[in-house]
């Protein structure tokens, strides 16, 4: 699916960075170390290069995987680009200064153990920022899985980073203009967790 998407001419979910990633860049300086787990075509992975990152992205999509080198080549930005899946990667410890997981959304069997992954990934006062569709998204028809079980509420995520500090954790009702695959009224659950 991810790789079928992928090769559409048109970037699915737009160029322009996630808009809750932009709001929250602030929260780290030039030069830290942020790993942007399932970055599709990395248009935030890239969009952080060029603010002064040093950025890692993974994704389980070879399409995506090759259209976000092209990106970052055409950005002259250096960035780590891996593919692999995420549930089966081998993931660094204490080496990045956030985590940044946008609209990854998984099955409660493995929802868990990457949460935790995440946090591992991090060096201690690193950040998690997340976004991800809430249950209420499914009165809406402007993007994210249409099986309960894979959308995401406060509570979850404060269970799940349940060793962390939440900075920010709320689920809102916001529009979103995010390529034409994420588009209008959506339901979403923001959290910053610290380690």
């Amino acid at each position: 699916m991810w790789d079928e998407r992928f090769s559409a001419t048109e970037p699915v979910y737009g160029d322009a960075p996630n808009a809750f990633v932009a709001q929250q860049a602030s929260r780290f300086q030039p030069g830290m170390s942020l790993l942007v787990p399932a970055d599709g075509y990395g248009r935030n992975g890239v969009w952080l290069a060029k603010q002064g990152f040093r950025v890692h992205t993974v994704d389980l999509s070879p399409v995506g995987v090759a259209r976000a080198r092209q990106a970052a080549q055409q950005a002259e930005v250096i960035m780590t680009i891996e593919q692999a899946d995420l549930t089966t990667w081998s993931w660094p410890e204490g080496q990045f200064d956030g985590v940044l997981p946008i609209f990854l959304h998984l099955p409660p069997s493995d929802r868990a153990e990457v949460h935790a992954s995440m946090l591992r990934a991090l060096k201690p006062g690193g950040l998690v920022v997340l976004e991800a569709f809430s249950p209420a998204q499914l009165k809406h028809s402007s993007g994210g899985p249409k099986q309960i079980d894979l959308l995401y509420t406060a509570e979850m995520l404060r269970s799940d980073f349940a060793t962390a500090v939440p900075l920010l954790l709320e689920e809102v009702e916001l529009d979103i203009a995010e390529g034409h695959m994420h588009s209008g009224p959506a339901a979403v659950v923001h959290a910053v967790f610290q380690k």
